[in-house]
Formats: structure tokens, sequence, C-alpha cells
């Protein structure tokens, strides 16, 4: 088929790679021609596991090409997918101007029948919005698809290339024909394709999300009250988590949850049910969770050390979770924000996201080579992403190069048994702190 991709942000990309290396031919357009000129030449512009390898081999076998010019890609391809950025205005509601901008373009360049996808997340309604956009300039017939992406960042291309479930909206059997066999060598082995109207599909993304959302707070919550209870939050989520119903998956507790998608989309769903005059209560309180769990480790931080000016802080993990170089809405910002107003000297070390935070606080922050550096002289480690290679350090070495061995564990990556073993003194999330004499 051929298939163009308005829009090469993380989900454009991602979606245009993976078409491409099962056969189809795809274009994405982008209106940045620095960007465009780079992805021609081989460049990726984001960090993602295993997508470099197809990118270069379809980029090769001419299946995945690029342009800044939108008509070229509505003239040759059938398929037009929107995967442009919605981000949040102030009220927290979806921002649909670059999604209706370009529906309006299209609506002036169709001179045939396509099928235009929303790929983008978006609330409720919007394909209404986008079909009433494109048929005021337009004089052929086309069909508007809602088919929401969930690609985990870290894991998107076996996530796109091996989908739990493919959702698509549509009314109409036309494009329900074309959108089934576009997925087809997707969902070999048996994984559904539902089938639903566009409202529902809109509706679908927004409560994935959101359900996971409020399950990290939730877990979160119970770490905070093991805490004050004198048990332990690993013991519990164990327990619950063998419970079908309630599944293992998101019960580890953290310092809250960050990236593109769960802190929009929450904040998207709220401000919608709100135009539908119903207040969503508890993502109202998920959001509060979120935001108060991001400061878990420095209110302990405060409580060991009484006083933080003039000490030096070691920050592992920059990135919102591993195996991604995306920092938004990342707990370890507002750490580094807190610490900077306390004068902390600060020394960091990621191994993708550096140059992203680089962006924001320039020579404020210390950016190490690799994570024994950041140690160097530090009275203490922050640890705030669950990095692989952060799993098992040589702690003596951790050791050698910290003035004293004290880790705030934000992920809870080691055990209380061998930290105490090793003669750390260790604070994590919802078991008991671990303070060597």
């Amino acid at each position: 088929m051929n298939i163009s991709i308005i829009g090469t942000g993380y989900v454009g990309l991602v979606t245009g790679t993976c078409f491409a290396e099962t056969g189809n031919h795809v274009i994405c357009v982008d209106i940045d021609k620095a960007k465009v000129e780079g992805m021609q030449n081989g460049k990726m512009p984001i960090y993602e596991p295993d997508l470099d390898t197809l990118f270069e081999r379809n980029l090769k076998a001419k299946r995945l090409t690029f342009t800044t010019h939108l008509k070229e890609a509505v003239e040759k391809t059938d398929i037009i997918f929107l995967a442009l950025p919605t981000p949040p205005n102030e009220d927290g509601s979806a921002d649909l101007s670059y999604v209706l901008k370009v529906a309006d373009e299209l609506g002036r360049l169709l001179t045939s029948y396509k099928v235009i996808v929303d790929k983008s997340t978006v609330p409720v309604g919007t394909a209404e919005k986008v079909r009433a956009a494109i048929a005021a300039n337009c004089k052929v017939d086309f069909d508007v698809v809602s088919n929401p992406e969930f690609l985990r960042e870290g894991f998107a291309v076996d996530d796109f290339m091996k989908p739990d479930r493919v959702v698509i909206g549509t009314s109409s059997a036309r494009a329900k024909k074309v959108m089934e066999d576009l997925y087809k060598p997707f969902v070999r082995q048996g994984n559904p394709v539902y089938i639903m109207d566009e409202r529902s599909a809109e509706l679908t993304k927004y409560a994935a999300n959101s359900f996971l959302a409020t399950k990290i707070s939730f877990m979160n919550e119970i770490a905070n009250i093991c805490e004050k209870m004198g048990a332990d939050v690993d013991a519990v989520r164990i327990g619950i988590g063998a419970d079908q119903r309630i599944g293992k998956r998101f019960l580890f507790p953290g310092i809250g949850y960050g990236g593109s998608c769960f802190p929009k989309d929450v904040k998207a769903l709220v401000q919608s049910s709100g135009e539908f005059q119903y207040d969503f209560k508890i993502l109202k309180s998920v959001m509060h969770v979120n935001e108060t769990q991001k400061l878990t480790l420095l209110h302990k931080l405060k409580k060991h050390f009484s006083k933080l000016d003039g000490l030096k802080i070691a920050l592992w993990g920059l990135a919102f979770k591993p195996d991604t170089d995306d920092i938004r809405e990342a707990p370890s910002l507002v750490i580094i924000d807190e610490l900077l107003k306390h004068k902390v000297a600060l020394s960091v070390y990621d191994p993708a996201a550096m140059e992203n935070v680089a962006k924001i606080y320039g020579s404020r922050v210390y950016f190490a080579t690799n994570e024994y550096e950041a140690l160097q002289d530090a009275d203490a480690l922050i640890i705030a992403t669950e990095w692989s290679e952060f799993r098992t350090p040589d702690f003596k070495e951790i050791k050698k190069r910290m003035t004293k061995p004290v880790i705030f564990d934000g992920r809870n990556l080691y055990s209380i048994e061998q930290m105490q073993q090793e003669g750390y003194t260790y604070f994590s999330i919802g078991r008991k702190d671990l303070i060597q004499q």
C-alpha cells in the first residue's frame, strides 16, 4: 500500500518505519527542513531501541522516504496518517490546532478517495472535527478513521510489530476493509482487531493510559502507607499481583510517572470530561498523588541531612523511564529544580537523555561521562530512572568514589539485605530506611 505519515515525531516515525518494514511504500512529511534532510541522510532524530535497524533498512530499500511537501505525499498515497502533536493547553485540554490545520489543507488537496487516519491521541469528537475541516473544501469522497497507538517508549518497535490489539474506529465499510488489510501482517498470530465507532476508539486510548496512571499512583500511595505502618511494599506488591484480576504489571512503586502520554492524557480526559459536565474525581486525585510523589526522595534527603546547601549530590537517571531519551514530565527534572534552589552541586548521568537535559540546565549541572564519574566526592546518590546498567553496579567502586555511602533509590533497585551487607545507608520507596551507624 502507499501510505503517508504527516508528522515525524515519536509516533509518526515509528509508525512509518514499521509500515515500511512490511513492504508498504511510506512517505513521511514534516515542516522541519533540517530534520527531513537529516532523515533522508539516515540520521535518526529520536532514540528508540531497534528502530534504527528498521529505519536504515527501509531507507536503503526506498520504501521509506521523507519530504516537506504535503501535496506530493497526498497525491502519491491512499492512506494518510495524522501523527501530529496535541500538546496540552494551559487548562489541560488537548491542543488540536496542528491536526485541524493539516485537515484544512487536506481538504484543498484531495482529488480522489483517501482514508484519513487520526493516529495522534485526541479527545472524543476529534474525528468529526477533522471530517468537517476536510469537507469544507473537498469535493471528493474520503473517510476519517480513529486508530489510536499503544506504543511504550523503549518497546515501541515490538509493540507495533506484535500489537496486543489494534483498535479501529470507523463507521465506513470501505475504510474498515482498507484498515484491516493494512494491519493483516501485524496480527497473523491472531491478536485481535477491534472495530468500533470513532468516539469509542478515541476514548479507548485515554481510558487505557488513565487506568495505568491510576494503577501507578495507587501503588505509590500503598508504598507511602507501608513506610508508616512498617510493612514492605515489595511483599504487598507480590501478594496482590498474584490476583489475576489485578495482574503483576504497573505495581512497582517509585517517584511518579512521567513522559509524553500519561500526564498529558490524564489531564486531557479530566478536562474533556468537564466539558460534558462530569467531575472525574479519581483522575484528579491521580494527578495530585503523582506530583507529590516526585518530591518523596527530596523529603527523605532533607530529613537525613537537615541542610542541603553545600552538598554535592549525584543523580543517576534523567529520562522518565529507561530505554528512551524522553525527559518530558520526568521526575528527575523536579528533583534537579529543587536541588538547585538549595545551591547543591549536582552531577548527573543518563545513558541517553543528557543532551536533552543539557538544553535546559546548561552549565548549572555537571554531566558526567559515566555513572561512576558522577559519584566523585558526592555526599549522596539519587537514583531516578531504572536503567539496566544501574541494577548491578560495582558497590565497592561507588563507596570508593563517594564521601559517604548514602543512596536514595527512587526505583527500589536493590534489596535492603544487600545494602546492609555492603554497608550503605539506604533509602527507598515503601520499605524501611537503612541507616548505618
